[in-house]
């Protein structure tokens, strides 16, 4: 949807950061975030391709003063999910938004057949750090929160953590059905301290992740669905900006799943 004049500033003057910025989900988001008056930082692995999205965040954000940053961060590392929050703080003055997006999907094979390693890495990415960061960004977010009104996080989870759509993946689901349980933990501890807390869940969408995977080709994947399309990053980003702005200001612990009717079917 065409951003509108009136849209634009809808998070105007709010500070964002999303991780796994540099591709797909988290690319979108941040654009769209950049697009309605908000800075954002945004964090990944690759260097080039994160700095392709900040200039393109300051390409759409123009006219609506945000200030937009990448910060290399690889979450498999020890103690990097801490050290980017206060990064991305300190650049911002604050935190407003956080979107707990980056994210890593094993090989796929069958879970007899998944070395140790992998287990450690999948749960490290997906559930270790999501937690680290939660705490980091409930640091920085709590004590501003009386002047700033609100803050939200808002967790990728996945149709995955809900319901194991493919074999081959079964540590990518079980660490999706953590990062889940945190979220309505998390958001049942917090909602009362000014804090909002909500997942997110996309099903087939159109991402480096998706496509690689290696689970079907994607006309295959668009029949198994009750839309008989896949979706798109925009689409996820779009329900994203919905959850985090004040329209969904009563919104607290929920799993929102942006699928075409996968976990309807």
């Amino acid at each position: 949807m065409a951003a509108t004049s009136e849209t634009r500033a809808r998070f105007a003057g709010k500070r964002v950061l999303i991780s796994g910025g540099t591709s797909g989900i988290g690319r979108a988001a941040a654009v769209a975030f950049a697009a309605e008056g908000a800075s954002v930082v945004i964090a990944g692995r690759n260097r080039t391709q994160g700095l392709e999205v900040v200039a393109e965040m300051d390409r759409k954000g123009a006219g609506v003063n945000g200030q937009h940053h990448f910060l290399p961060c690889d979450l498999f590392e020890s103690g990097a999910a801490d050290a980017l929050v206060r990064d991305a703080a300190a650049r911002l003055g604050g935190l407003d938004i956080a979107f707990n997006n980056a994210g890593y999907q094993e090989p796929r094979k069958a879970l007899a057949e998944q070395p140790d390693e992998v287990f450690d890495r999948v749960f490290a990415v997906n559930t270790r750090a999501l937690f680290q960061a939660m705490k980091a960004e409930l640091a920085v977010m709590l004590p501003q929160e009386a002047s700033a009104g609100g803050c939200v996080i808002v967790n990728n989870a996945s149709v995955s953590g809900v319901r194991n759509p493919n074999p081959g993946f079964a540590l990518y689901s079980a660490s999706k059905a953590a990062a889940l349980s945190l979220t309505r933990a998390a958001a049942m501890e917090y909602a009362a301290r000014g804090v909002r807390i909500n997942a997110i869940s996309p099903g087939r969408i159109v991402t480096p992740m998706m496509m690689n995977s290696g689970v079907a080709d994607p006309e295959t994947i668009a029949q198994s669905l009750p839309i008989r399309r896949m979706g798109q990053p925009e689409e996820v980003a779009d329900t994203l900006l919905w959850l985090a702005s004040e329209a969904a200001s009563f919104v607290v612990g929920q799993n929102i799943c942006v699928d075409g009717g996968f976990l309807a079917a």
